[in-house]
């Protein structure tokens, strides 16, 4: 009887190391008689042509970016934007003091107006045969003259104010009002961030494949976007330095993606034979990824590298063979050497 009551108290204490304790295993007896094994689907893992992809690196960029600098010297009078502020085109960025404009605008006024009697005055003693033909051509000289100066006043007058060049982003701004404003010196930096564009340098011998018009994928790690690119411009001279020629390829809005960022641009290769088994077969388990490989009703851990993924599918590098057999549903919670039953 005391026998009796041991051999209970073992199987008790069995049952609840199981139960609490991760990673502990029953006797195959025990486990067959204390738990019903779960019902798994499975597969096979296939063997199969896989078109090869290439990554080469690339950088986002601004298909339209401009620095705004100013074309005259003058005080900063007033900046309306800020880093990181939308801008439609034709909104003003910049405006500039210029005193030595305004006063040369006003000559000029003067001096057109000036012309204008003078011409007028000619004309009307032409008329009277007071004067000769030759004093209103030389009236109307000077008045187209001091018509080229008054207007080019104006357009003087014109560059203290700076505006938007097309619609974007203020990504970089280095002047504040108050600031001396030089000719050529960057003031703001403005991109469109509506239309982004990938630079790469491709390998020549990669090079020849890509026409313009090609549509690559383009990953950005960065803002986990997959994207679909045209292919914008294919440099027709190779750099004998790195033996590579730049490609740039247009990318759809997203708004995630910022210039700058560090893209991977997918070139097809060569195909080649991989394995594939369902990414439901996968279980990630921190960095690494686990298949349960099916062998005599039980599962069998197995660490794999994964490759490419195509659709529902995942390439496997290394840890399964062609053929073997893998635990596609029901597996998130199975342990190495657990008893199952295969769903038919």
């Amino acid at each position: 009887m005391p026998h009796l009551n041991h051999r209970i108290m073992h199987a008790l204490v069995a049952f609840l190391l199981a139960s609490l304790v991760p990673g502990f295993s029953l006797g195959d007896e025990q486990a067959t008689t204390m738990a019903t094994p779960p019902k798994v689907g499975v597969t096979k893992a296939q063997q199969r042509k896989i078109p090869s992809v290439i990554e080469v690196a690339g950088t986002l960029q601004a298909k339209e970016s401009a620095a705004i600098a100013a074309k005259i010297t003058g005080i900063v009078t007033k900046v309306p934007v800020l880093l990181g502020s939308t801008v439609h085109s034709g909104d003003l960025l910049v405006a500039i003091r210029a005193g030595e404009i305004d006063a040369r605008l006003n000559q000029a006024q003067a001096q057109l107006a000036q012309a204008r009697r003078n011409l007028e005055r000619e004309q009307n003693l032409l008329k009277k045969n007071a004067t000769t033909a030759e004093t209103v051509k030389t009236m109307r000289d000077q008045y187209n003259i001091a018509l080229a100066g008054h207007d080019e006043a104006r357009t003087m007058l014109g560059y203290t104010t700076i505006t938007a060049p097309f619609d974007g982003v203020i990504t970089r701004k280095q002047v504040s009002s108050g600031d001396l404003a030089t000719p050529g010196a960057p003031l703001l930096y403005l991109e469109n961030n509506q239309r982004l564009q990938v630079r790469s340098a491709v390998p020549e011998s990669l090079v020849l494949s890509i026409r313009t018009g090609d549509r690559l994928q383009v990953r950005v790690e960065a803002a986990g976007a997959l994207v679909q690119g045209t292919v914008a411009e294919v440099a027709p001279a190779a750099d004998p330095n790195s033996r590579t020629t730049p490609v740039v390829i247009d990318l759809p809005s997203h708004p995630d993606l910022r210039t700058g960022q560090f893209a991977r641009v997918l070139l097809p290769g060569a195909n080649a034979l991989g394995i594939l088994i369902p990414q439901t077969a996968v279980v990630p388990l921190g960095q690494m990824d686990r298949v349960f490989v099916v062998e005599d009703g039980r599962v069998r851990l197995r660490l794999v590298r994964t490759g490419l993924r195509h659709q529902e599918m995942v390439e496997i590098l290394a840890g399964l063979a062609p053929g073997e057999t893998v635990a596609v549903s029901n597996n998130r919670l199975l342990q190495d050497g657990q008893q199952v039953q295969v769903q038919p």
